[in-house]
């Protein structure tokens, strides 16, 4: 073969090796877009909750948001509801498993949270915050009778929560703002039932935030509450008191006759 044909065979063989790397990345590049490609639909808004999901939530709800077995749930359907009620009250993200996550001092500032919730609907959907407007524009009779019927066997006829099963309680509501109750509502978090709009209306969302802020707003005119913990235990201090307050008045009027 001479030093041409030889020459020429090299050529022919370099061409098309670099037509099979072209078609490669071509058809890898069709096949798996890269990641500015799958996020050129997020707003700046989402794109910096992102970065947020990535640092501080990924390793227990998983790269696409459907959780990771025992670590943490799927956030698909979630909506920026339930990222508002669990990253605005500091109940997440958890420093370490626990029975229930408590109300704690927020991990995030406001903006922060905004941007992880347009994070979380933009990529998983679900039930959205309010539109603006009062959220104590509700009837406070009919918000009384739907908590009574509704929240009360767990939280207390007056909001200050109670026990459950497992170590788990029902949160008093006294730090609840109005839209932590409507989000929680919205949401069901922990042990506490979904209260979508089939279930109880925005208004009648309303109306319950009316009665509860309304009661943490009233004072008692017969004196100490007593933590507001009900008939039952104010008779039983009353009987107590008063019995003791007996006794000490008998030995008093003993010791001076």
């Amino acid at each position: 073969m001479t030093g041409f044909a030889r020459l020429r065979k090299r050529a022919s063989s370099g061409l098309a090796l670099a037509i099979a790397l072209v078609a490669v990345g071509i058809g890898y590049s069709v096949a798996a877009p890269n990641s500015s490609a799958q996020d050129a639909g997020l707003s700046v808004e989402a794109m910096a909750g992102q970065e947020i999901y990535e640092n501080g939530c990924i390793t227990c709800h998983g790269r696409n948001l459907q959780g990771v077995e025992d670590q943490g749930p799927s956030l698909i359907g979630v909506g920026e509801a339930s990222v508002y009620f669990q990253v605005g009250t500091g109940r997440m993200p958890l420093v370490q498993q626990e029975a229930q996550a408590q109300r704690k001092t927020p991990a995030y500032d406001d903006a922060q949270v905004n941007q992880l919730m347009a994070y979380i609907q933009a990529n998983g959907g679900g039930p959205q915050l309010p539109s603006e407007g009062d959220l104590r524009d509700g009837d406070l009779a009919e918000g009384g009778e739907l908590f009574r019927l509704n929240c009360a066997s767990c939280h207390n006829f007056v909001g200050r929560g109670g026990a459950l099963s497992s170590g788990k309680n029902a949160p008093s509501l006294n730090e609840s703002s109005d839209l932590d109750l409507y989000t929680a509502m919205l949401s069901g978090p922990q042990n506490m039932p979904v209260f979508g709009d089939n279930q109880l209306s925005p208004e009648d969302k309303r109306a319950v935030i009316n009665y509860v802020q309304t009661l943490k707003e009233t004072a008692d005119p017969g004196g100490a509450n007593i933590g507001r913990a009900g008939p039952v235990p104010e008779g039983l201090v009353v009987w107590v008191v008063g019995i003791v307050g007996c006794v000490i008045a008998c030995l008093w009027v003993g010791t001076r006759s």
